[in-house]
């Protein structure tokens, strides 16, 4: 897949701006206003080609920070993983594990859930 460094707008203002720096050589002739002319063009050219580059930085940009969010996304399941395995290295082989739906320690006696 080719990359292109200029959108097709930016190559428009920049064939259309140069046109228009060729029509005041013709019809200005070589004078102060041709210096004026091209500083015109030059100051387009700038401005795109700063356009652009702030683009492939962006772009650079967005990489990295999906690098770093896919880093942690990875260390948080890491993490979590770890934490899940120490708590059941923890408690005790005897004992059973916590339910959501505890019950009360009377409840527990008569075996009957609470209802409110």
């Amino acid at each position: 897949m080719t990359q292109r460094h200029l959108d097709i707008g930016s190559r428009f203002v920049i064939l259309i701006t140069f046109a228009l720096f060729v029509a005041a050589l013709f019809i200005k002739g070589m004078g102060h206003e041709l210096l004026l002319e091209a500083g015109v063009f030059l100051v387009s050219v700038k401005l795109i080609l700063m356009a652009y580059k702030t683009s492939v930085n962006a772009k650079e940009l967005n990489d990295r920070l999906d690098k770093v969010q896919s880093t942690l996304t990875r260390v948080e399941t890491t993490l979590q993983s770890r934490s899940l395995a120490e708590l059941r290295v923890e408690s005790p082989a005897g004992t059973p594990a916590p339910s959501e739906a505890a019950q009360r320690p009377e409840e527990a006696k008569r075996g009957t859930p609470a209802l409110g």
